[in-house]
């Protein structure tokens, strides 16, 4: 009998326990949903992120006399570029205001449309250098966008950059890999990067803008070298070191060939 109690009150002792553990994943669980859910309503409200950096540009004050005023736009990878200090580049502070940062984590490039007129013509810069596109491939906002409908968007803020005295660097798609994760999906997106690449290089070429190219620099066999990187996404330290200095010769470039 007191065998039976024991065996019992252990029985009983292992499914409270497990039902804690239940409890705190599925509590967990509700959590993330609603930080999903708030994120989904913030994104309805503002689709375009206008409001990011509304504020920000409204006390920004013309590019004094001379000043080469450069507008790096585009999303997490440009976002994340100065994260942690000030330097966006070696030599380039932010608090200076000639380089500005206008990338915004997640979004795609007919978000990055919506606010073009705000974030990058409005400010008056004599460069802008356009990034973007991961995330159409990612489909992050529902169905991933086809490689036209891409270019087109990254075609219209082009145009519309020279149409207002602009200076246009574009840039490549960044490569990623599957240094930390194995999914097919991503080779997948592998492929359809190499893809918008080629469109953007070729549009370059017959448009007389000037060409980034990150992806050169950066992958290996095409995907991103696992130095560059701690996510297989992101680039690190390392990573934004190679296209700071990119994108400083292709700015310099730019100014000096001028409007195209």
């Amino acid at each position: 009998m007191a065998l039976c109690t024991a065996s019992v009150l252990r029985s009983s002792a292992l499914l409270l326990c497990a039902a804690a553990v239940w409890a705190q994943d599925s509590a967990d669980r509700i959590k993330s949903l609603e930080r999903d859910l708030k994120q989904q309503k913030r994104t309805l409200r503002d689709y375009g992120g206008l409001i990011r950096y509304g504020s920000e540009n409204s006390e920004l004050p013309p590019p004094a006399k001379g000043e080469d005023r450069v507008i790096f736009f585009g999303d997490q990878i440009t976002e994340y570029w100065n994260r942690g200090h000030d330097q966006f580049v070696p030599g380039k502070p932010f608090s200076e205001q000639a380089w500005l940062n206008r990338g915004i984590a997640g979004q795609t490039t007919d978000q990055m449309l919506i606010r073009f007129r705000q974030d990058v013509i409005s400010l008056q810069p004599k460069v802008v250098v356009i990034l973007g596109g991961l995330n159409d491939i990612a489909g992050l906002h529902g169905a991933p966008s086809s490689e036209e409908m891409i270019m087109d968007n990254l075609m219209s803020m082009t145009e519309l950059a020279k149409a207002n005295g602009i200076r246009v660097v574009l840039a490549s798609l960044t490569p990623i890999c599957n240094c930390y994760t194995k999914s097919a999906m991503r080779e997948r997106w592998q492929e359809r990067i190499n893809e918008v690449n080629e469109l953007i290089e070729k549009y370059c070429s017959k448009s007389g803008t000037i060409f980034l190219d990150y992806f050169e620099a950066m992958a290996d066999g095409g995907s991103l070298k696992k130095e560059l990187t701690n996510d297989g996404t992101i680039p690190n330290e390392a990573g934004y070191a190679i296209m700071a200095r990119l994108a400083e010769k292709a700015i310099a470039e730019a100014l000096k060939r001028g409007v195209q």
